[in-house]
């Protein structure tokens, strides 16, 4: 860790929405300059979860190895404070060895987590989420929002009444704790104004936000088409008579996955599937574009095409990260 007159280690870090070339970006930069990749997406974590998740192929693997890939098992939850931990001991690891990390993703809060720290929330209570999806499944989210704005009107007017996600946590947070989330933000915010938790890195964020996003659209729709010509269904019908898999779980809640298990079930059949899937993955790139807007300091890039890949590596002889 740096002392005090001394820089600290600077971490390269890749966002974007779904399907914008984050990840070719991210290789082009690993076959010319000693980056490391990191994977920030919390749908990659998984073991078997390969085709809808737009996993790097095996070949591509050997040319740019990413860490954090395949560590969890479905069945298992995986926290944002876990990737942290995870995260932080990669870092350290890759610096170690003289390289420099190059963390790479579409999980905006598993980036705001390293950017700003953790709240120290309470551990997530699989019961209690079960009674908050009961809820929603009997009385639809916006009930689940209106019980939300009751106890923390803040944490509500932040989160959108169909992002089940975030709305599912953040009253999670006070059924368990008696707290609202506001609250522990806001505690982890005077600390950090207190100096209390100092990041040991310099982290630089660049944000892919092609500017068409009717052309983000069409290849969202192109690539599901190739991950169903490609065997995406069979894969979630192999996780889906495992047996000790659940729609609950938030693996299998991950776009694409959730709308096939739908499917397998018999809730949906296989145009409303397809349809399902399309919407769901153009409301999460949504999402992620929203979060890019509100990102302080961060360096714009169009595409994950090369004029992106020399902008970043222009940066980073600039700041001397890399020497040629």
């Amino acid at each position: 860790m740096a002392g005090k007159n001394q820089r600290k280690p600077d971490v390269i870090c890749l966002m974007g929405p779904t399907a914008s070339g984050k990840t070719n970006l991210a290789v082009e930069l690993a076959k010319l300059h000693p980056f490391e990749i990191v994977n920030v997406d919390s749908a990659q974590i998984y073991r078997g979860m390969d085709i809808g998740t737009g996993k790097p192929s095996q070949a591509t693997l050997k040319v740019a190895p990413h860490r954090l890939l395949d560590i969890r098992d479905p069945a298992e939850l995986y926290s944002a404070a876990d990737f942290q931990t995870d995260a932080i001991q990669e870092i350290f690891t890759i610096l170690k060895s003289g390289k420099v990390p190059l963390l790479v993703g579409g999980t905006m809060l598993y980036f705001r987590v390293l950017r700003d720290g953790l709240a120290d929330l309470p551990k997530a209570n699989q019961k209690v989420r079960q009674d908050i999806e009961t809820m929603a499944k009997n009385h639809g989210w916006e009930r689940v929002h209106s019980q939300l704005a009751l106890v923390d009107p803040e944490a509500a007017a932040r989160i959108h009444p169909k992002d089940p996600q975030r709305l599912q946590r953040a009253l999670e947070v006070f059924l368990l704790s008696g707290k609202r989330l506001t609250e522990f933000f806001n505690e982890e915010a005077e600390k950090r104004s207190d100096g209390q938790k100092k990041q040991p890195f310099n982290f630089h964020f660049f944000g892919i936000q092609p500017p068409d996003r009717t052309v983000l659209h069409n290849k969202i729709s192109k690539r599901l088409n190739q991950m169903l010509a490609d065997g995406f269904i069979s894969e979630v019908e192999a996780l889906y008579n495992r047996g000790d898999l659940s729609d609950r779980l938030p693996s299998m809640k991950s776009v694409g996955y959730r709308q096939i298990w739908q499917f397998l079930s018999g809730q949906l059949d296989y145009r409303e599937m397809v349809e399902k899937s399309n919407v769901a993955t153009r409301q999460l790139a949504k999402r992620q574009y929203t979060w890019l807007r509100s990102w302080p300091s961060l360096h714009v890039l169009e595409d994950g095409g090369l004029d992106s890949r020399d902008k970043v590596l222009n940066y980073c002889r600039s700041i001397s990260i890399l020497r040629n």
